[in-house]
């Protein structure tokens, strides 16, 4: 039985490779599309041909496939066994001829990384922070980026008082039975959404925009949820430590979008310097945002990858 399952046994983490499982039922091309140009506008590229990619804690492995997309050489792992089995139905499904790795690792794992060299883009879309030593695989993720190349990271958001009632939701979700569980997603759900229902009928006045039915990066709203209330380990950081974290490895900031102090995760696009000729010069800050080299992306939603 491997180190996964037995956490998961005890309470001690989430079955988050049982609901990426469930979740790749639904994908399609709509949803592929939908990845496809979240990752090009968050990177600000049209593509990524002649790019090594890795997915760290690939999930359903749909954002591995947008990459293969998008042209790179991609390779996948995940500490989850059912995730990696969800990413290899993917392949099957939509790219059975995909120069693309898949493969059951951890992030933490020195032995394992020294196996995979480095490369261009580093993608790490709400991961490390469910590791339980989320610092250390931050510094790991960062040692698996090229010169020159780019480090894809989302973190929770440090709420204070709030994300520590978050931990012990989740905490208690994992050490409980169906019915406790049912509980917590009820209720979470009822106060994630509380507002839900004034959004939709402003959605209806004249001159309003719809609400949005598809999910943004093509993700479920209902999987969402289940990673929401489920996911632990569980841990948050705030921008400044996170950039402060990235400057001790010398990373430069291309792009930032936070959830605006709120609930979700917020995400950073870093460069690690190579010194190649015409290599872009780290944006400032600007509002919620920074970004070169593209469209902004929408506001991130949602938890899985």
């Amino acid at each position: 039985m491997d180190d996964n399952l037995l956490q998961v046994q005890r309470g001690d983490r989430f079955a988050f490779g049982r609901n990426w499982k469930s979740f790749t039922d639904l994908v399609d091309e709509s949803r592929i599309r939908h990845a496809i140009d979240s990752l090009r506008a968050a990177l600000g590229v049209e593509d990524l041909a002649g790019r090594t990619f890795l997915d760290v804690g690939c999930g359903s492995g749909l954002f591995s496939l947008a990459a293969h997309r998008l042209g790179a050489r991609v390779h996948s792992f995940d500490f989850d066994a059912e995730a990696v089995e969800s990413a290899l139905r993917l392949r099957r499904a939509f790219a059975p001829d995909a120069s693309w790795t898949i493969e059951q690792g951890s992030i933490l794992d020195g032995g394992y990384r020294a196996r995979l060299g480095t490369f261009d883009v580093v993608y790490a879309w709400g991961v490390l922070h469910h590791t339980g030593a989320m610092w250390d695989a931050f510094d790991a993720a960062v040692g698996l980026v090229a010169p020159d190349g780019l480090l894809f990271v989302s973190l929770y958001n440090d709420q204070g008082r709030e994300s520590r009632i978050w931990t012990a939701v989740k905490r208690r979700y994992n050490r409980s039975g169906p019915v406790v569980r049912g509980a917590l997603i009820a209720g979470s759900s009822a106060y994630i959404y509380r507002a839900w229902p004034l959004i939709k009928v402003m959605g209806l006045l004249p001159g309003r925009n719809r609400p949005a039915l598809t999910r943004p990066r093509g993700m479920s709203r209902w999987h969402d949820m289940l990673d929401w209330v489920g996911g632990y380990p569980f841990e948050v950081s705030k921008p400044e430590q996170v950039l402060a974290r990235a400057r001790t490895h010398d990373l430069g900031l291309l792009h930032l979008q936070t959830c605006g102090g709120g609930l979700g995760c917020n995400q950073y696009v870093l460069r690690r310097p190579g010194g190649s000729a015409g290599a872009q010069e780290p944006a400032e800050p600007a509002d919620d945002l920074a970004h070169l080299g593209g469209a902004r992306a929408e506001p991130a939603h949602g938890h899985p990858r």
